[in-house]
C-alpha cells in the first residue's frame, strides 16, 4: 500500500487521472468506476484529456461499484444515471461498454451472481477507483462487512444514508438497500486507487491505512492487496501518524516506477 499525500484535491484528481490514462493508453482496459463526490474531479480531468489530448475510451469497458435497490436506471439518483451524466456521456465508450447492477432486479441474488460473471468474463478489473466513507466503508460495504464478501445486497447504515442525503430531497428518500461489489470482489482488481479529500475523511483514512485489518473499518481490507495507491490531500492526511515517512519515500521514488 502506497500512501501519497498531495497538496490539494485538484492534485489528487490529476494524479488519479494520470494512472487511469496510463492504463487506457496501453490498450483494451477494464475500469472500475465509483460514484459520489470524491471521483468527480478525476472524471473532469479525464473528460478534458479526451477532448483536448486525444485520450480515447473506445477500447475500454467499465463496471460500476454499486447501485441503489428500487431505483430504475433512468432515475436521476441511480448510479447508472450519475456515472452517465458525470463521466461516460462525455467520452467515447462503445455502446454497452459501461456495466451496472440492476437496482430493479426481481432477484437481487441472481443479479449479483450475473454481475460477478460479467466481471470475470471481461478478464477482471484493471484499475478500480474507490472513495471512502466517514465510517470507513468502500463501495457500500458497511462496517462489519465480511472482508471476503462478494457482490450482494446490503442494508445501509443510518450514517451512510445521512451522508448521501445531499443527493436526494431528504435522508428519508435515500433507499435502505443497495447492491454492491463485495470487499473480496473489489480486491480482485489489479490496481486500486483509493481517493480521499478533506478533514472529514481524515479519521477513516488513518484507520484504513494505519489501523488493524478489521471489519469495523472495511477499507482496512485493502491492506491485503498487493497494489493499492492511496491518494489524499493534506486535510485527509492530517491524522496519519507516519506522514513524514510517506512523503519522504514518495519524493525519492524512481520516476520510471509510476503508480
Amino acid at each position: 500500500m502506497e500512501i501519497i499525500i498531495l497538496p490539494t484535491a485538484d492534485d489528487v484528481a490529476r494524479t488519479a487521472a494520470d494512472a487511469i490514462e496510463e492504463q487506457v493508453r496501453r490498450g483494451p482496459s477494464v475500469l472500475g468506476l465509483a460514484t459520489g463526490s470524491t471521483p468527480l474531479g478525476t472524471y473532469q480531468e479525464l473528460i478534458g484529456r479526451h477532448r483536448t489530448g486525444g485520450l480515447s475510451f473506445a477500447q475500454a469497458q467499465a463496471f460500476l461499484l454499486d447501485e441503489y435497490v428500487g431505483l430504475p436506471a433512468a432515475y436521476p439518483q441511480s448510479y447508472h444515471s450519475v456515472i452517465r451524466d458525470e463521466f461516460t456521456i462525455s467520452v467515447d465508450f462503445a455502446p454497452d461498454a459501461v456495466h451496472g447492477l440492476d437496482g430493479m432486479a426481481e432477484d437481487p441474488e441472481a443479479e449479483a451472481a450475473r454481475y460477478e460473471g460479467l466481471i470475470a468474463a471481461a478478464g477482471g478489473v484493471d484499475i478500480q477507483i474507490l472513495g471512502i466513507g466517514t465510517d470507513g466503508h468502500v463501495g457500500f460495504n458497511e462496517p462489519m462487512s465480511s472482508l471476503g464478501s462478494r457482490t450482494r445486497i446490503k442494508t445501509l447504515t443510518r450514517q451512510t444514508r445521512q451522508d448521501n442525503a445531499r443527493f436526494f430531497d431528504s435522508a428519508d428518500d435515500v433507499p435502505d438497500h443497495v447492491l454492491t461489489q463485495g470487499l473480496g470482489t473489489i480486491r480482485e482488481a489489479r490496481h486500486l486507487l483509493l481517493l480521499a479529500m478533506g478533514e472529514a475523511k481524515a479519521e477513516a483514512i488513518a484507520a484504513a491505512v494505519e489501523g488493524p485489518v478489521a471489519a469495523i473499518c472495511p477499507a482496512s481490507a485493502l491492506q491485503l492487496h498487493p497494489h493499492v495507491s492511496v491518494l489524499v490531500d493534506e486535510a485527509a492526511a492530517s491524522r496519519l501518524a507516519h506522514r513524514e515517512y510517506y512523503t519522504d519515500t514518495f519524493g525519492r521514488k524512481p520516476a520510471w516506477q509510476g503508480l
